[in-house]
């Protein structure tokens, strides 16, 4: 049995705005086993990283090693975009050493409610995969029930939109904002290859390949992110 413990603490500012919420990165994170392109940061694998499709929206010319300056490149572009990170997953058991969101059992979330009212400034939450079991949609949904908390469906179109009410909590007591704060959640095509099945029977990803044989579940994924990065 493997402990797996996230490596990174939540990277939040007081001015951030969205937030990105995953669930773990592969357990070589968490041992110090990097291959020779990741990068010792949120979303560092290069073989399933957000921050390649970032790159490409944003022509940043990113360095995709284990160097200091690749990971000041990341943190410096989270900063100037008012975008956090706060994986949902504190830690979990695993039977295997592999990344699979299904093999996690023993579950411990981290209080993604509770970072929320600490910076009043979040008002969006970028779900890194959608609500299939253990991903982190479904576990926030887990996680907001004990807070009474609903997500309320905006949009079923992919990627799919949701909003709910965040409460204060002054003195103990809960209390309702006069202006109500309310956080907007989007579930994101997942950046992992286990994902491009999935893709490939969209509706939509089809009708676009079909007019472009070239178009690949990468351009899709950059088209989609694009509105968020």
């Amino acid at each position: 049995m493997f402990f797996h413990k996230h490596p990174y603490e939540p990277f939040i500012h007081t001015d951030t705005q969205k937030l990105i919420v995953g669930t773990l990165p592969p357990p070589r994170f968490s041992t110090g086993d990097l291959l020779e392109k990741d990068v010792d940061f949120c979303y560092g694998s290069y073989y399933n990283s957000l921050w390649l499709y970032i790159d490409a929206i944003n022509g940043l010319n990113l360095r995709y090693d284990n160097s200091k300056e690749a990971i000041e490149q990341r943190k410096q572009f989270l900063l100037q975009h008012k975008i956090g990170v706060c994986d949902i997953v504190d830690s979990c058991e695993r039977d295997k050493m592999d990344a699979s969101d299904l093999g996690m059992r023993n579950i411990k979330l981290r209080d993604v409610i509770g970072y929320l009212r600490r910076y009043p400034n979040i008002n969006m939450l970028l779900f890194t995969g959608g609500n299939s079991k253990n991903g982190p949609e479904y576990f926030f949904r887990k996680h907001i029930k004990g807070y009474g908390i609903g997500l309320k469906v905006v949009s079923n179109e992919i990627p799919r939109k949701h909003e709910f009410e965040l409460s204060v909590v002054a003195d103990g007591k809960k209390q309702y904002e006069s202006s109500k704060r309310i956080i907007k959640t989007v579930s994101l095509t997942s950046a992992s290859g286990s994902a491009n099945r999935a893709i490939g029977s969209m509706p939509l990803y089809k009708q676009l390949k079909a007019k472009n044989p070239n178009f690949s579940t990468f351009d899709f994924r950059v088209m989609q992110y694009r509105a968020f990065f």
